[in-house]
């Protein structure tokens, strides 16, 4: 993982939901810290998040920031539904493998790999 890479990480935005998803009353944490990434990434995914609507965030960008930049303010539904398939981490590190083939992947695609995956482990 590059430092500073602005590169959309699926592992970040899959951690972002699960701090959202586990904290107490439905509001974000004060604050979000996850292990090799820095603020900067943490609040450009937050941003790109409230983007495809998998938050509600308020804008922090600035003119003189490096990059954009939002706060998280609460999971949204379509948040919710991403996260029912992706929380179990056998399914996430499965769809992960499959995905590695696709390069990046769009996020439509990574939604059909994760809901395929929990199908497969339905049984359907």
């Amino acid at each position: 993982r590059e430092e500073q890479s602005m590169t959309r990480d699926m592992d970040l935005v899959r951690e972002i939901l699960l701090a959202m998803d586990s904290h107490e009353h439905g509001y974000a944490p004060q604050s979000m810290q996850f292990d090799g990434f820095t603020d900067e990434q943490i609040g450009y995914h937050v941003y790109i998040m409230g983007q495809a609507n998998l938050l509600e965030v308020a804008d922090a960008s600035s003119i003189d920031g490096s990059s954009p930049k939002a706060i998280p303010l609460s999971l949204t539904w379509a948040g919710h539904e991403f996260l029912a398939n992706a929380r179990e981490k056998s399914h996430w590190l499965q769809a992960k493998k499959m995905m590695q083939g696709a390069g990046q992947g769009s996020f439509q695609i990574w939604q059909a790999v994760l809901s395929k995956v929990v199908m497969n482990s339905l049984g359907l």
